[in-house]
């Protein structure tokens, strides 16, 4: 048995086939470029990503002896496309870190408060959503909204350009910044401020529904037999949690990558004031009837801008050159301290103005302190998180971590300590792709249910519980940390929010 899963990013998609114990059978990855037309624009050409997307597939399955019994497209979450009648794009998909409607993001939230809008859809308005830019499509391009006939998110579309019903699940559906939470359906309020209809937007659904079966051309696109499953796929996130095996209450997921994402798995959103103070993220889980509740920040960005400072060159997908830099690590704290915010801060404050900042330098640092520095930083970070989540409500005992930031044992033990949490390091580092397959694998009926599915594939080889030592050394450094963390970053709970460019994903 075999599944062909799919993990599109917003720079880069992902693509493997998985067996019935989870191993990875085979891997590919390809880039597609971001153009930016104008200031504040981020676009993605539909017929380049649905081109790698197809090529990926087609050189996967034709490495394999046992063809595919199931597909499953998960991908990041807000970008969409708007398509007429016919289904052809009217203008290039308009990617999540697209900043043209951070006016419109703030109409919205004038026009129905801040509160009712996070009690709603469980998160905090901002520019990055779909809702706000069509909005601006409405007021600044008549011509592609009058003419759309839907508005298509990057599964849905690829669903609609496979000839199968373009269905949404829950996830994703609240990444539109606009299905009710309690309802989940779309929620007329929301819709109403953009003059649209219910029918203009794809039906939301629970993930794991099979979106049809796929007929000869478009089987021969992703290059699998005729009649094969389509199941429809998650926010990735949430798919990644489920790779980690997050499936519960008081079960945290960390996707330690360009962003540092923590999830936290709950039977209801979080939606009290904490929740709303910290600019938490609630929405559905891929699993029927659980939540999940997110707290997030710009990590890789750093590791990346180091690496590119340190050896000329952004290329760390390996982490050969920069986790070698480990053993040039000093062994005790640094007492530097490093804020990751280069693109600005996430929770609690949603400061764009934020700046990454190092103070502590003297003629003996070196590169290799700057290193451990840096994952100090991140540490911390990942340690505010955790406490964000907590201080609403959003209760765990442990965290599954998987993601390029595994890959180091003083980053990993640092975060450990610092949020005083047992890290359970899961052995792939595809959780998406393989928590797609998960779903898939009960859909196609390979296995009974999410439980069983999840105990035959999620492979956890080691856990790294806090060091009480470690600390107790950092307990200076880390009130040092917070203190000058502080002076970096302004609280603006309304126009930071819409500002920031970032997302989790």
């Amino acid at each position: 048995m075999s599944i062909l899963s799919v993990d599109v990013g917003s720079s880069r998609c992902k693509a493997a086939i998985v067996n019935a114990g989870g191993g990875l059978l085979a891997v590919r990855a390809a880039g597609y470029p971001t153009h930016h037309p104008r200031p504040g624009f981020a676009e993605l050409d539909s017929e380049t990503l649905v081109g790698v997307i197809g090529s990926l597939c087609r050189e996967l399955c034709a490495q394999i002896t046992e063809p595919a019994e199931a597909v499953c497209f998960s991908s990041h979450g807000e970008t969409f496309l708007p398509v007429d009648r016919h289904g052809r794009p009217l203008c290039p998909a308009i990617l999540n870190t697209d900043t043209r409607a951070i006016a419109e993001a703030e109409w919205c939230e004038q026009q129905l408060g801040r509160q009712k809008l996070f009690s709603l859809t469980g998160q905090i308005c901002h520019a990055m959503y779909p809702v706000p830019k069509l909005l601006w499509l409405r007021r600044n391009a008549q011509e592609i909204f009058n003419a759309a006939r839907r508005f298509l998110g990057v599964t849905d579309y690829l669903l609609f350009r496979l000839g199968l019903e373009p269905l949404i699940d829950y996830s994703h559906a609240a990444r539109f910044f606009a299905l009710d939470l309690h309802a989940r359906a779309w929620s007329p309020d929301v819709l109403e401020l953009v003059k649209l209809a219910p029918s203009s937007l794809s039906t939301p659904v629970q993930a794991g529904t099979i979106a049809g079966r796929l007929k000869g051309s478009a089987a021969a696109f992703l290059g699998v037999p005729e009649g094969v499953p389509v199941v429809v796929g998650g926010h990735d996130q949430v798919i990644s949690a489920l790779g980690m095996g997050v499936t519960n209450p008081r079960e945290a997921a960390g996707s330690l990558g360009t962003y540092e994402c923590v999830l936290v798995v709950s039977d209801e959103p979080h939606l009290n004031e904490a929740a709303q103070r910290a600019s938490l993220n609630s929405y559905p889980h891929a699993i029927a009837g659980k939540y999940v509740t997110i707290a997030y920040f710009p990590a890789g960005i750093m590791m990346n801008w180091f690496h590119q400072l340190v050896y000329g060159t952004s290329e760390i997908e390996s982490g050969a050159h920069l986790y070698s830099l480990e053993e040039e690590a000093p062994e005790t704290p640094t007492g530097l301290l490093v804020t990751p915010h280069l693109i600005g801060s996430c929770n609690p404050e949603f400061d764009s103005s934020a700046k990454g900042a190092i103070a502590g330098l003297t003629p003996d640092s070196n590169r290799g302190h700057l290193y451990r520095g840096i994952l100090e930083g991140i540490a911390s970070e990942f340690a505010l998180m955790t406490e964000c989540l907590e201080s609403a409500g959003c209760a765990f005992d442990r965290i599954h971590i998987s993601g390029g930031g595994a890959k180091s044992r003083l980053g990993v033990a640092l975060r450990a300590a610092f949020a005083n949490k047992p890290l359970h390091v899961m052995q792939t580092e595809e959780a998406v792709c393989l928590g797609g397959a998960i779903l898939a694998s009960v859909a196609a009926g390979i296995h009974a249910d999410i439980s069983t599915a999840t105990a035959a594939m999620v492979r956890e080889p080691k856990r790294i519980c806090p060091d009480p030592l470690l600390r107790e050394q950092y307990c200076k450094q880390l009130q040092d940390y917070r203190t000058f963390r502080s002076t970096q970053i302004q609280r603006h709970p309304q126009q930071a929010q819409h500002q920031h460019t970032g997302e989790p994903h």
